[in-house]
């Protein structure tokens, strides 16, 4: 028998990411979620390669290769050659992909503001903490071979 909390917790889980999935192919705007996650990552961190978006958002490289590609190709970031290894390149924003990235966060935030913004501050700084500390705890239990 479990924790009746885990059994909730598992719950509403699935419940989210059924509900995540949904509005996902709905759009909040037009840049898809992988799109969204790799623009916000090099405005994060600055120009990065391909291996190193992959490990900070632990997918594969080849996942992250094509969704490059198709970031390229829409014109919201170009390479630049490494100067370190010269077979690898870098990816850096361009100014469309800035101002896209801008107006999809936006897009987002009010969403999120418009579903939140009754709570108050304090439950919804809380809720921030705990998803944060649930996501670290996901990334801590995924196996190292994954």
């Amino acid at each position: 028998m479990y924790d009746p909390a885990i059994e909730t917790i598992e719950l509403e889980m699935a419940l989210l990411l059924r509900r995540i999935t949904f509005l996902s192919n709905r759009k909040l705007g037009n840049l898809d979620r992988s799109a969204y996650l790799l623009l916000h990552y090099i405005a994060a961190h600055g120009p990065a390669g391909v291996k190193t978006m992959a490990d900070g958002l632990h997918l594969d490289i080849s996942t992250v290769s094509r969704q490059a590609a198709a970031l390229e190709q829409k014109g919201f970031v170009y390479k630049v050659q490494d100067p370190q290894d010269r077979r690898s390149y870098v990816l850096h924003k361009t100014e469309l992909g800035n101002q896209t990235l801008a107006h999809f966060k936006e897009i987002r935030l009010n969403f999120m503001q418009n579903m939140l913004g009754e709570w108050p501050e304090e439950d919804r700084k809380r809720f921030g903490e705990l998803l944060g500390k649930f996501n670290q705890s996901f990334l801590d239990a995924i196996p190292q071979d994954c």
